[in-house]
């Protein structure tokens, strides 16, 4: 049964904000977390740029907010790559975990508020269920994946959601410094 895909993304996002409170109440359970934070929000994200973003900028008519949530993408996965490769035991940890959950929330309030409203004004029931359908198979297909794993197809699609120009003969290290480079601005 197809499930509304604005329905799946709001559970992601309560879900992720479960975990956050997780890793800051219980420092003990980080980490066996800390692999289950990193690959939900990968594969969350991976599912939006590939199959919700595309149809949001063309269909629901919300191209800026798709470039930025795009860009905001990038951020959380260098803080996302950043918390990985801290030891949870560390005093550091705080901090980047505080970071994540800081740029996590402030994309999640405005995607709920901007993106996903859009959305269910803009397109049918039945192209929600269609996407719906699509975001949840390219979830489980990116499962396990951690934020450094982008494809050169991957990187592209990043590039085009965020309306970066001249990326499309770009080698994959080239385009991924500039999506990279983007994202700082």
């Amino acid at each position: 049964m197809s499930v509304d895909v604005v329905d799946l993304i709001l559970q992601d996002h309560r879900e992720v904000e479960r975990l956050f409170d997780e890793l800051r109440n219980e420092p003990d359970k980080r980490p066996n977390l800390l692999p289950v934070l990193t690959t939900l929000l990968t594969a969350h994200s991976r599912a939006e740029e590939a199959e919700v973003y595309p149809v949001a900028a063309a269909e629901a008519g919300e191209k800026e907010e798709v470039s930025h949530s795009q860009q905001e993408h990038i951020e959380a996965d260098q803080l996302l790559a950043k918390l990985a490769a801290t030891d949870p035991s560390s005093p550091d940890f705080e901090k980047v975990l505080q970071n994540l959950v800081d740029a996590v929330t402030h994309h999640v309030e405005e995607e709920e508020t901007k993106v996903l409203p859009g959305m269910r004004s803009n397109l049918s029931e039945q192209r929600r269920a269609e996407l719906g359908d699509a975001f949840a198979a390219s979830r489980k297909q990116h499962l396990g994946e951690q934020p450094g794993d982008l494809t050169r197809d991957e990187l592209s699609q990043q590039a085009r959601n965020a309306d970066i120009p001249n990326t499309s003969n770009l080698p994959k290290d080239d385009l991924e410094k500039k999506v990279q480079k983007h994202a700082d601005l």
